[in-house]
């Protein structure tokens, strides 16, 4: 749920003097949509959010940063074919993420499926799947969320150019350290609060 959002999003709506209804109008969108926006428990899509911006007279930056600061802990994933990697992985990930919710997979689909029903604020993936690609698995989570955050694993750093074709804002090598998450945590996109003391 995003409070802060559903409340800056009421206060300007009733600013302007617009209700849910003409508002929903002006976006070509239900007011039950408004009300959901305004309740906490639904945002707006990024391409909605420009839009909505111009009908409140503010800055399209400030939506978005409202909306990036959610009060539910952010969702995390990160998806490896080794168990091992996978495993000292998802240590570091929560030392340097208290507060996210950290989810693991070796299986490109049951990120996928996951992603489906789930915000994935970051999702840090391994380029070589075995039989799947880690670039693949980029553009089907990005078609789900365009704002997850994503950022490659690799052992080969000549797979780089391959990662920076894709939407992906990061890159690192094998293996995964503290400090190399926290030095992409500062170069992601959409950023989020990740409850540590050092990202």
């Amino acid at each position: 749920m995003n409070t802060l959002f559903a409340e800056t999003l009421r206060k300007l709506r009733m600013k302007k003097g617009l209700s849910q209804i003409q508002l929903g109008k002006q976006l070509f969108v239900n007011h039950s949509t408004i009300a959901r926006w305004e309740s906490g428990s639904r945002l707006p899509d990024t391409a909605t959010i420009p839009r909505l911006a111009e009908c409140l007279g503010v800055d399209a930056n400030t939506l978005f940063q409202l909306a990036a600061q959610s009060d539910e802990s952010p969702n995390v994933i990160m998806v490896d074919d080794s168990k091992v990697i996978l495993t000292e992985g998802l240590s570091v990930l929560e030392e340097v993420m208290p507060g996210a919710e950290i989810k693991g997979f070796i299986w490109p689909q049951e990120a996928v499926t996951y992603a489906k029903t789930n915000r994935v604020a970051l999702a840090v993936l391994d380029i070589e799947l075995g039989n799947s690609s880690g670039l693949e698995l980029c553009r089907t989570l990005l078609e789900i969320n365009p704002r997850t955050n994503i950022v490659f694993l690799t052992a080969y750093p000549d797979y780089s150019l391959d990662a920076w074709s894709t939407e992906a804002c990061g890159f690192m090598l094998k293996p995964i350290t503290t400090e190399g998450v926290r030095q992409q945590l500062k170069k992601l996109r959409y950023p989020f609060l990740t409850g540590g003391v050092d990202a």
